[in-house]
């Protein structure tokens, strides 16, 4: 009997992904609650399971007595000495109980035990497997679309995919595959809650960490990240190695690496930019691809005025304001953007720079006026000095 057991611990042990031990657990359990719904108590019942084999054994330790009045703890001194004539009033003697002799009801409360120990052993170790993986991508099928919420099946349970956490211009359907990033994970009676995001700017971080080695060994981090799901993600990289390049280790040769990701996000853009602790060199990165003449940064208030070249002023500011946008939250500074012109008329140059730079800012417009004339193209991109990475209409 013991190597029955034995064998179908071990079968659902390994079935449901649960502890050998937890199910032995749940046996003792069990055991002793039929003992107490057979004899309508089980406070001196003791079981005793062998971990290696299996062999079990139940028992009550019973106080001898001259007259028995509670007939499930104590036992009469004649029948103590059937067992061992040794046994005097007082002692305790270990009666063994027989399973067999359970009835139906108490058996089957005996079985409900064993099961709902099992069910609560595997939702704990579905929780212990996803709970490991929270703050990290994971791949899952779309199962069901229930309104506005998706649910997506990451293999032993499913992912909840809200619709604050969709990409709205993306028409996920069933059965498409995607890689969703685990925002949390919950307990609950019925299992793991498990709550996942495709909108979320570490989607992409955790992504770039999958497709760039350098990062995954600390060679290169990223510093700061700002986005617009399924438009736009502004991200800053700093090198750790003098000798290696972060933008061009994120954008891969051909722009490889960059591309896995972008097709990954269905075909977001993604500007990659060089971090710099100075905040107004940073701001002037963050803008990017616009062009900047200069930017006064005031790090107390975390304020910034940017002055950029009368044509470059659409594109600093971007489509619907996207650009200037995501450079502030980037940065994390509030940033005023000024056209050349502008500037002037305000009298920004006089009060920062005084009249004495007048030479300065000519020089600075031809030489704007030159770069203009070499655009030979209304798509460019900007990546500081290192290989394309996405693509901005110069409207915008």
């Amino acid at each position: 009997m013991s190597a029955e057991l034995k064998e179908a611990i071990e079968a659902i042990a390994k079935e449901k992904n649960i502890s050998k031990d937890a199910l032995l657990d749940g046996i003792e359990l069990s055991l002793l609650q039929a003992c107490k719904n057979h004899f309508g108590k089980a406070d001196n019942v003791v079981v005793e399971i062998n971990r290696d084999t299996c062999d079990y054994e139940v028992y009550a330790n019973k106080e001898v007595v001259e007259t028995v009045e509670d007939p499930a703890m104590q036992i009469s001194l004649f029948e103590a000495r059937k067992v061992d004539e040794k046994y005097e009033i007082g002692d305790i003697v270990r009666i063994p109980i027989q399973s067999k002799a359970f009835g139906r009801i108490a058996t089957q409360n005996a079985k409900n035990v064993i099961l709902q120990k099992i069910r609560e052993e595997e939702r704990r170790s579905l929780f212990d497997r996803y709970y490991e993986r929270e703050h990290q991508i994971v791949s899952g099928t779309v199962s069901r679309i229930n309104g506005r919420t998706i649910a997506i099946n990451l293999g032993k349970a499913d992912g909840i995919l809200t619709e604050s956490e969709m990409v709205k211009s993306e028409n996920l359907r069933v059965h498409d595959r995607v890689k969703v990033y685990v925002v949390e994970v919950k307990d609950s009676p019925k299992g793991p809650r498990i709550l996942v995001s495709r909108s979320h700017p570490e989607l992409v971080k955790k992504l770039f960490e999958s497709e760039v080695s350098e990062l995954a060994e600390g060679i290169i981090e990223i510093k700061a990240i700002a986005r617009e799901a399924g438009s736009r993600t502004k991200m800053a990289v700093a090198s750790n190695d003098p000798d290696v390049d972060a933008v061009g280790a994120c954008v891969g040769m051909n722009g490889i690496r960059v591309g896995a990701v972008v097709d990954e996000l269905g075909g977001e853009k993604v500007d990659i930019i060089n971090w710099d602790d100075n905040p107004a060199l940073l701001i002037e990165n963050a803008l990017s691809p616009a062009k900047v003449i200069s930017v006064l940064a005031d790090p107390d208030d975390r304020t910034a005025l940017v002055i950029v070249p009368d044509y470059q002023l659409s594109l600093a500011i971007g489509k619907e304001g996207q650009n200037a946008r995501l450079a502030a939250k980037l940065t994390g500074f509030k940033i005023d953007i000024k056209s050349e012109t502008q500037a002037q008329e305000a009298g920004i140059f006089e009060e920062y720079f005084g009249e004495d730079d007048d030479e300065e800012y000519e020089e600075h417009d031809e030489a704007a006026e030159e770069y203009a004339e070499d655009e030979v193209s209304d798509e460019y991109v900007e990546a500081e000095g290192n290989e394309e990475v996405t693509e901005e209409p110069a409207g915008e």
